[in-house]
């Protein structure tokens, strides 16, 4: 198994990028990765800008196989859509669950992000039909704060 994740995980051509993307966060991922660094969320360590592929991811956790991606305005087009579909089918093949937030969440509702992010830890070893869809995890909270 390390041999195939060898492969796929963090190549080394993307150093680089991945890098350069560490230092230059986006203020929402700035604001979750303060959240997420140092096991804060349930004791789950989070990597930022992980790659898996040929793809770099925003965040990655490893032992429960989760990508948390941020989208801003860039995610807002027909390419966009198509691109990130691509990856998600890539990833799912591989047994990585993408869940998303729209960026202005980040901001307006932290606690609500990371409680949906926790939602998400053991989706691969329970039912299928009980676990959250992806979807779901982007859908702000109702009126008065209840989700």
């Amino acid at each position: 198994m390390a041999d195939i994740r060898d492969r796929i995980h963090n190549k080394t051509y993307l150093g680089e990028r991945r890098k350069k993307l560490r230092k230059e966060l986006t203020p929402a991922e700035a604001t979750l990765w303060k959240a997420l660094k140092n096991s804060n969320l349930s004791g789950r360590k989070f990597r930022r800008q992980h790659s898996v592929g040929n793809y770099i991811l925003d965040f990655y956790c490893d032992s429960e196989r989760l990508a948390v991606e941020l989208d801003g305005e860039v995610h807002r087009t027909d390419a966009a859509a198509e691109y990130d579909h691509k990856r998600k089918l890539f990833l799912n093949s591989l047994g990585i669950k993408v869940i998303r937030f729209e960026n202005f969440l980040v901001f307006e509702d932290i606690l609500y992000v990371m409680h949906r992010i926790e939602s998400f830890f053991g989706w691969w070893k329970v039912d299928r039909s009980t676990t959250p869809s992806a979807e779901a995890a982007a859908t702000p909270p109702k009126q008065g704060g209840e989700f």
